[in-house]
């Protein structure tokens, strides 16, 4: 089992000036201590400052070579399926195959209600952006004209998608896109376990289990966060790696892991010990 870093940096006033140098300082250290990748968030209603996860990928890109640079998730329905593919494909552009493309509806209602948007449609939605978005990619004309693929980019990356636990939406991860992501914050060990059978009996090749909270300091902020979330990596560092065990057993190929970067250590330590 592959293990990936998801970014949580914070806005604090101290990085005010400085959050190109933080981001890229914890691409870098992502890469150099040898995990698989680094991943953003999306979110933006929800009253708290938040980065747009293109930009963020765009920056991570640029300073490292070999990891996988991706989303958990990107909130489709919440934007135009045309412009959002022509700023995927330029992403895709300049990071070729380690692009990682975690797309899914949308969890929270605030999202929607910032652009004016139907949250209870977010699912149709979804479906009739994909379906878009691989037409753009495919350079194949769309009711008001065509998108014209960079070289290279032709088809688009690769896509995979966040499902918690509908049967219906895992079953089409594994048969239309290249993995399916599942959530480490609303999912329930059970539901992980009976979600992996589904995949796995679809045919599905690749699975990742995203935003598993590390709090080894049971004091930190980290822990009182992990406190609303059902997967973490908790509970002093030898409850941690037991842990981080049991989700491989349950058959992730990837485990997405939220840590600050002042934490890579505590991540390091307890991948290096049970994996």
């Amino acid at each position: 089992m592959k293990v990936h870093v998801v970014n949580v940096t914070r806005p604090e006033p101290a990085i005010a000036f400085h959050t190109l140098d933080r981001i890229g300082d914890l691409a870098r250290q992502v890469e150099a201590r040898g995990f698989a990748g680094l991943w953003l968030t999306d979110s933006f209603g929800r009253g708290r400052p938040t980065l747009d996860p293109i930009v963020g990928m765009s920056v991570a890109a640029a300073v490292t070579s070999r990891i996988e640079i991706g989303t958990c998730v990107l909130q489709v329905p919440v934007r135009h399926p045309v412009e959002l593919a022509h700023r995927i494909e330029s992403l895709y552009a300049l990071t070729g195959s380690r692009l990682q493309l975690g797309v899914g509806s949308g969890s929270t209602q605030a999202d929607f209600d910032i652009l004016g948007l139907d949250y209870a449609q977010r699912f149709k939605m979804l479906m009739s952006a994909l379906d878009t978005m691989g037409k753009a990619w495919r350079g194949e004309k769309l009711p008001g004209g065509q998108l014209t693929p960079w070289p290279g980019t032709e088809g688009g990356p690769s896509v995979l998608l966040g499902a918690w636990r509908n049967k219906r939406w895992i079953v089409y991860a594994a048969e239309e896109c290249a993995g399916w992501i599942a959530s480490g914050l609303y999912s329930q060990p059970e539901e992980l376990a009976a979600g992996m059978k589904i995949y796995r009996d679809a045919g599905g090749k690749r699975a990742i289990l995203s935003n598993v909270i590390v709090a080894l300091d049971a004091g930190s902020e980290a822990a009182q966060r992990a406190a609303t979330a059902t997967v973490t990596l908790t509970g002093g560092e030898a409850a941690a790696r037991d842990r981080l065990k049991r989700i491989k057993d349950v058959g992730f190929d990837d485990v997405l892991c939220m840590t600050r970067i002042e934490a890579l250590d505590d991540l390091e330590r307890l991948r290096d010990a049970a994996l």
